[in-house]
């Protein structure tokens, strides 16, 4: 059961994008297991670069050259989020918290474009702010979306140019 409602019912492609990057990636990550994930990658063609907030090229970093790399990291987080004492659902705040309504699909690759703005309560009455934006690019292989790399990280909203 999704928290968080498919944008796309009607279109298959679209929704398994989303289907990957929004309710998988996040039950995963609440639960640090990524058993839930890892086949959801091409891991001789991965690659993750870090915006570090930045939203100047120049600033960004390729900061999981391997996907060993990016899973040791995102288990560092996942762990260090389930020590983090919540005053609600974790999950449900990063649901609530997660956009994922812009996917461009030419041939068989795809950009998926999630956006994090929100917050979720702490039970010390503070709040874990979510508030970035990552770039997901995609591949469709023997007719299952995967994951090849991610420009994550950046600024949400990016700032107006000109």
């Amino acid at each position: 059961m999704s928290l968080s409602t498919n944008p796309f019912p009607n279109d298959a492609d679209r929704s398994a994008i989303w289907t990957m990057l929004v309710p998988r990636d996040i039950k995963a990550f609440v639960d640090a297991d990524w058993s839930m994930v890892e086949d959801d990658f091409i891991a001789d063609d991965f690659m993750g670069i870090n915006g570090n907030k930045n939203d100047n090229p120049d600033g960004w970093t390729i900061s999981y050259p391997t996907l060993a790399q990016y899973r040791d990291e995102w288990l560092r987080q996942a762990h260090e989020g389930q020590q983090v004492v919540y005053a609600e659902d974790q999950e449900a705040g990063i649901h609530r918290a997660t956009s994922l309504t812009e996917i461009e699909i030419t041939g068989d690759r795809a950009i998926a474009h999630k956006k994090f703005n929100g917050e979720i309560a702490l039970a010390d009455g503070g709040k874990d702010v979510l508030n970035w934006q990552t770039l997901y690019f995609c591949r469709k292989v023997d007719g299952q979306w995967k994951l090849t790399g991610f420009v994550g990280y950046l600024p949400y909203p990016m700032p107006k140019q000109g």
